[in-house]
């Protein structure tokens, strides 16, 4: 990981179910969370965690996105899983049952509907993948 001087102080943010963190995102069942190590989540994130979701350490969730482990539209459920390093951009929306591989990144108001690898780029509606991210 690059150091980045903004996390030097981080703490786990304090949530209580349904209600604004400090940081103006919202869980909804919370107790089907898990929360990495040094995770950046923008303001006015929703994430429901119903059938779980899991951010691992140093994920980074750009702001107005949303996390689904349940969609009232489709009766999809499923677990929401997004790896080590990974980078979602603003006004993107994650469906039940994905997982968003380490070090990928998910363009900016992208639609995710199934899974994607580690290390690539993808965006779109539906987010397609673009490009393998060159290390």
């Amino acid at each position: 990981m690059a150091n980045n001087n903004r996390f030097d102080n981080w703490k786990y943010p304090e949530i209580i179910d349904g209600q604004p963190t400090k940081y103006n995102w919202i869980v909804q069942n919370k107790d089907a969370l898990e929360l990495g190590y040094k995770t950046d989540i923008g303001t006015f994130c929703y994430i429901n965690a119903k059938y779980g979701v899991i951010i691992e350490d140093y994920v980074q969730i750009g702001s107005h996105s949303s996390i689904y482990s349940v969609s009232t539209i489709d009766d999809k459920t499923g677990r929401v899983h997004l790896k080590e390093n990974c980078k979602v951009g603003s006004h993107c929306t994650i469906l039940p049952g994905v997982c968003i591989g380490k070090n990928s990144i998910i363009g900016a108001h992208s639609l995710v509907l199934s899974d994607i690898p580690d290390n690539v780029v993808a965006f779109g509606v539906p987010a397609k993948i673009i490009r393998d991210i060159n290390e």
